[in-house]
């Protein structure tokens, strides 16, 4: 969702549609004209078979909604914005935010009393318990970025962090949760990146899925989004995305697929933008046919803020849930759905379904056992949190060079010269409805005066997490700060340093795309000149994602550090000094240049008003989304996608292959040859003929190992790696024929390749 500054397109169309009247659903009580719970027509029932835990959701869904009425089903599709704002005031004239709403928060569904069915309040997003701006936000501990966790290419940490996010958001009194972030890395200029998680379908599936998975351990819905193929914040609101149905199930709804199939979530988010003609949030071919109907999908589909458009022709096309009214030009599933359902033309059957997947979801997550029990965040465990956010931010960094043993920081060195983003202070977050402001920071949370006046996606905010005190904590030398805005200035004081780290930033939010990929401000320029005056210079990446480094040869080591959280600057200091062993990879490719891109200029004017209707050709690429297309086109990539280098030095060997059933399995080896102690990230890719592009991640394992230790591996690759999506079928096809299995370090570094041959099969919609 967006955060309500932003709604300034909106408040014209909004304040000519309404008439002063308050909306609630109907059947719906409300205070001083705010929501309360249901109406209750005949009085509470004096018995509650649904309450009954050992009962499956399934069937407690079904004895709930035989005892609602049709207006206490259809008082749970209708979703409000829990945040007081003025241009809501301008646009409804009587808006007052929801008596039961948390305050400075994404949203509020009201619950129904008479039937014991909790009230959904709702918070961004995927690195933490977000808040909209305040003079005092609610203080919560952030994640990495979501690109970032992506870059530990571990489960395990992906679900860790989502189930310390969740137990905050839980002690918030939050039991809905927006996260599950996972649109993948079509466009790198995409203002949101960091939201998600990386390129390919398998690895960000798998690692939004497990977040989704440790959300919702806590009692906490967690959401999937943004559904689909809203790979960039030009023109969200109103592009058009084409792409054939092979393709789309071959690479973004793949990966929701796969994440879907991991964390089980309760909640999909629809897009803004409009797919193949229609918008995501009444979209049949996306949410009833693939979602709902191929994939089985149980849960609800609720609407990003602003992204719902019509009632019937939405709640048809399966969109249970309108949020963050009013954001969206009317109310369409206040009383409009009502009537709708009244005349027939949306059934009460459909109405019925609704309501029960959205009480599905609340029993699947235990919203109904475990009710949140409002703001508890005294109870937090801020400490404990601060280990989780650190551990996920340290294995996400990703070495991408160290000529001469450049790192880690030598002992012998003196001098330490930091240059840049506030380094001083602290680490940069990406910016929008994701913000997490930081527990142990000023009542305001801004540990440095806004850089970024327009408002929305700001504020640009640093986190109270210093390098610099984390590396005085740590070395015998003398670390000192410029912030690099006199490039003269800082040439002179690197020549005088032992060693200089100068922290790049670029500053990321929703709503904008980034113009280019240069580092911003002038930076590209400082840090070329840091370089020819002290070759022993480090450059850290604070970015959203992948950016062009037009100095790269001139420096010594470069770290991708991303938006590290609210534990990142001493993340970034213990991997510099050695205390942690870098081991991230990228998950994603990082370009040479703009002109290898698919898209060289990015699609939609963004001086385009709401109601035009611009196209975006996904089909140029189809499939063959990040490292694909660059082995389709032959591109060199500056950095490729699973690249990651690390103190140690690791050999992989013994590949043996073998048919599994349907599928393959890989079995080898992997050494630490090295003198420290180091994770490995050995992946395996599959090579097949009449596919998207030459080749496919089939399989990773995240390796911890002692020096000299050797481990086994074994990788079974999922049948739909091995086959393609026929839309006639609505299956996957395995075609007969010589495969080959490539034991890699990287999409470009392969050292070892077995071949294997398959018979023909055939799957079902499910892979299976």
């Amino acid at each position: 969702m967006s955060a309500s500054s932003l709604r300034a397109a909106l408040r014209l169309s909004a304040a000519v549609l309404l008439s002063g009247i308050v909306f609630a659903p109907a059947g719906a009580q409300t205070t001083n004209n705010a929501p309360g719970a249901a109406a209750a027509p005949t009085g509470a029932p004096t018995a509650r078979p649904w309450a009954d835990p050992t009962l499956s959701a399934d069937a407690r869904a079904d004895l709930l909604v035989k005892a609602m009425t049709l207006d206490e089903k259809l008082q749970l599709t209708f979703g409000y914005f829990s945040t007081s704002a003025d241009w809501q005031k301008t646009a409804t004239k009587n808006w007052q935010m929801p008596k039961d709403g948390l305050p400075a928060s994404a949203g509020f569904v009201p619950g129904i009393a008479r039937l014991g069915v909790p009230a959904q309040w709702q918070t961004d997003a995927g690195i933490g318990v977000a808040s909209q701006r305040t003079p005092t936000p609610r203080l919560r501990t952030a994640l990495p970025s979501g690109i970032a966790t992506a870059a530990t290419w571990n489960p395990e940490l992906a679900q860790a962090g989502g189930a310390m996010i969740g137990n905050e958001a839980f002690l918030s009194g939050f039991n809905v949760q927006l996260a599950g972030g996972m649109n993948l890395t079509r466009e790198p200029r995409n203002g949101r990146n960091f939201e998600y998680s990386g390129e390919d379908p398998l690895l960000a599936g798998i690692m939004t899925g497990r977040q989704i998975k440790g959300i919702q351990s806590q009692n906490v819905v967690s959401t999937m989004k943004h559904f689909a193929f809203n790979g960039q914040e030009t023109n969200r609101f109103n592009i058009d995305e084409r792409i054939e149905e092979q393709a789309a199930r071959q690479s973004d709804l793949l990966a929701f697929e796969i994440a879907l199939e991991v964390g089980d979530p309760g909640s999909v988010m629809c897009a803004y933008n409009r797919v193949n003609g229609f918008y995501a949030c009444e979209n049949d071919w996306l949410l009833n046919r693939t979602l709902k109907q191929d994939w089985s999908y149980k849960g609800y589909v609720m609407s990003d803020w602003g992204a719902t458009h019509s009632t019937t022709q939405a709640a048809n096309a399966g969109l249970d849930q309108q949020s963050g009214w009013a954001f969206d030009r009317s109310p369409y599933f206040a009383d409009a759905l009502r009537e709708a359902v009244n005349n027939g033309y949306v059934t009460e059957a459909r109405a019925t379904d609704m309501a029960r997947r959205i009480v599905w979801a609340m029993f699947r997550n235990g919203l109904f056992d475990k009710p949140v029990a409002g703001d508890r965040a005294t109870t937090i465990d801020y400490a404990a949190d601060a280990a989780v956010t650190r551990a996920d931010a340290e294995e996400g960094i990703v070495l991408l060079k160290n000529e001469r043993g450049l790192l880690p920081v030598a002992r012998s060195a003196k001098s330490i010269l930091l240059i840049g983003a506030h380094a001083d202070v602290g680490v940069l977050s990406g910016g929008g409805s994701s913000q997490v402001y930081p527990h142990g920071g000023p009542p305001n949370g801004l540990a440095i005066p806004d850089e970024y006046p327009a408002g929305f996606p700001g504020p640009k905010l640093f986190y109270p997490s210093s390098p610099m005190k984390a590396l005085q904590a740590r070395t015998g030398a003398s670390v000192t700060y410029l912030d690099g805005k006199d490039v003269k200035a800082a040439a002179a004081a690197a020549r005088k340093a032992d060693l200089v780290i100068v922290f790049g930033e670029q500053w990321t939010g929703e709503s904008i795309d980034a113009p280019d990929l240069n580092l911003p401000a002038g930076q590209d320029a400082m840090i070329a000149a840091v370089a020819r005056a002290n070759p022993r210079t480090v450059v850290v990446l604070e970015t959203g994602g992948p950016v062009l480094m037009p100095w790269l040869k001139n420096v010594g080591a470069v770290l991708a550090a991303w938006y590290p959280g609210t534990s990142g600057g001493e993340a970034i200091a213990r991997v510099l000094t050695g205390e942690v062993n870098p081991s991230g990879h990228l998950p994603a490719t990082f370009p040479a240049s703009l002109q290898q891109l698919p898209r060289p200029v990015i699609e939609g004017d963004p001086k385009l008003d709401r109601d035009s209707h611009p196209i975006g050709n996904y089909n140029i690429e189809g499939a063959a989304v990040g490292y694909k297309w660059f082995d389709k086109t032959g591109a060199k990539p500056l950095f490729p996608f699973g690249f990651g280098l690390s103190y140690t030095d690791f050999r992989l060997g013994g590949l043996s292959v073998a048919p599994a059933g349907k599928s393959v399995q890989a079995r080898f080896s992997v050494t630490n040859t090295g003198r420290v102690a180091g994770k490995a990230v050995p992946q395996v890719y599959v090579a097949g003929a009449g596919w998207e592009a030459p080749k496919r991640l089939a399989g990773f394992e995240k390796v911890e190992l002692a020096p000299g230790e050797t481990r086994q591996v074994t990788v079974t690759v999922d049948p739909r790696l091995l086959a393609t999506f026929d839309p006639a079928t609505r299956g996957w096809r395995i075609a007969d024929g010589r495969y080959e299995l490539l034991l890699a370090t990287s999409a470009t570094d392969v050292v070892a390749r077995a071949p294997v041959t398959l018979a023909a099969a055939t799957l079902d919609q499910h892979g299976r």
